[in-house]
């Protein structure tokens, strides 16, 4: 058995594309279930944010495996397996080590050392537990990554400054309104995380804006998000005020997980005062034409990521340190594994040699019966003597290269050659 990832990101994908292939939080058991329930994956974790949707799981061959994920992907997107084909991103064995710990450091991530995917690692493995789709392998990998993400921000100045969509969205509203900003209406449509992030990075904010208004899907979310700033400039509402809230508001942000946009370009038209939109939902939120409106200036999620990209030339430093870092946590992690999988295989060895031997001599208890009990005795030990003569130089083998390349290969030569 293997290690593998298999999925898209805004690294390989193009944000359309992303927003076709967002799977809804509420089918993410049923992913998983169909994923473990394929011929070659044996443990699975589904991992999806706003960039990102990625299997990480334990197979058997490599290329079924990749065919199985996708067919998951695409049942559950509608997308052809074809579209996924060369947007992929693919990780085998130590590069899913690798790619893993990468993310949960936040160096694959739009905003380099944001701490919102650790939380997203977290219950992904979490759900994969609930649903019994993980095991004793990704169980240790997905602890090893988490820790490693945590030790990056400990170690390295990657977690400074501007570390989330929230905190980007907020800078780029101070910057797009200046001294205006002051005062200002802002509307945040969402009480999720990413609502939460933003509505208190622009509380935060200087100048100080003069009103917030949380809408939300669920009135009772948005109230208790409003209630816990215990900011006199906060308050709360449902979806169905969206329309008045927005003809008054200098900001719109909405964070929210919507199956077709909530405001078009006719529902702003008749305004007549300038409006910042900032849409950080996948799929988007807010449809695209609305940039054409005279007054309205809107970015999604990939026009903040070429905003951040430009602000973030203090931090290449960082980053070098965090990859450093987790090169060592790498080799550490996968030095572990293969030595805990070389204990195995020679255990697995030793079991089936023994099980041969038990098995040839009840095939000739009836010719061992003639012997007396000496000469039997001295039958059986020449026997498993040899045997384990036998068996000496492979077991010997496999702990010398427990750990290196050359063990992973011994590895599956011994389990091939010995039907383990």
């Amino acid at each position: 058995m293997a290690l593998i990832s298999v999925g898209i990101d805004h690294e390989h994908a193009e944000l359309d594309f992303l927003e076709r292939a967002t799977i809804p939080e509420h089918e993410w058991s049923k992913v998983l279930r169909t994923l473990v329930a394929q011929r070659n994956i044996h443990e699975a974790v589904f991992v999806s944010t706003c960039l990102r949707t990625e299997v990480v799981a334990v197979i058997d061959l490599f290329h079924g495996a990749i065919e199985d994920v996708v067919s998951t992907l695409s049942h559950f997107t509608g997308i052809e397996a074809g579209e996924f084909e060369h947007r992929l991103s693919v990780h085998f064995d130590r590069g899913v080590a690798s790619h893993l710990f990468s993310v949960a450091a936040g160096l694959r991530s739009v905003v380099p050392g944001e701490f919102e995917v650790l939380g997203q690692l977290r219950r992904a493995l979490e759900l994969a537990q609930e649903e019994q789709t993980v095991g004793a392998v990704l169980d240790e990998l997905f602890h090893r990554a988490l820790a490693a993400g945590r030790r990056v921000r400990a170690e390295t100045a990657i977690a400074r400054g501007t570390t989330s969509f929230a905190q980007a969205a907020a800078s780029l509203a101070v910057s797009e309104l200046g001294e205006a900003f002051a005062n200002a209406d802002v509307v945040v449509v969402g009480a999720g995380q990413l609502a939460t992030g933003a509505a208190r990075s622009l509380l935060d904010a200087t100048p100080r804006l003069g009103r917030l208004r949380i809408l939300n899907r669920t009135l009772e979310r948005a109230v208790a998000l409003a209630a816990s700033e215990d900011d006199e400039r906060v308050s709360a509402g449902g979806l169905g005020e969206l329309g008045r809230a927005v003809a008054d508001a200098d900001v719109l942000v909405l964070a929210v997980e919507v199956p077709q946009p909530l405001l078009t370009r006719a529902d702003l038209e008749e305004r007549d005062r300038g409006l910042f939109v900032l849409d950080l939902g996948i799929p988007r939120a807010v449809s695209p034409d609305v940039a054409n409106v005279p007054g309205v200036r809107r970015v999604d999620l990939e026009g903040l990521a070429e905003q951040i990209e430009v602000a973030l030339g203090e931090r290449r430093e960082a980053i070098a340190a965090a990859e450093e870092i987790l090169a060592v946590d790498v080799e550490r992690f996968m030095n572990e594994q293969r030595a805990r999988g070389a204990a195995r295989i020679v255990t697995e060895l030793r079991e089936h040699f023994d099980e041969v031997v038990a098995a040839e001599l009840a095939r000739h208890e009836s010719h061992m019966r003639e012997l007396d009990e000496k000469t039997q005795e001295l039958v059986r030990s020449l026997v498993r003597s040899t045997v384990a003569k036998l068996a000496h130089r492979p077991t010997v083998s496999l702990k010398e290269a427990a750990g290196t390349d050359q063990g992973v290969r011994l590895t599956e030569a011994t389990r091939q050659l010995f039907d383990l």
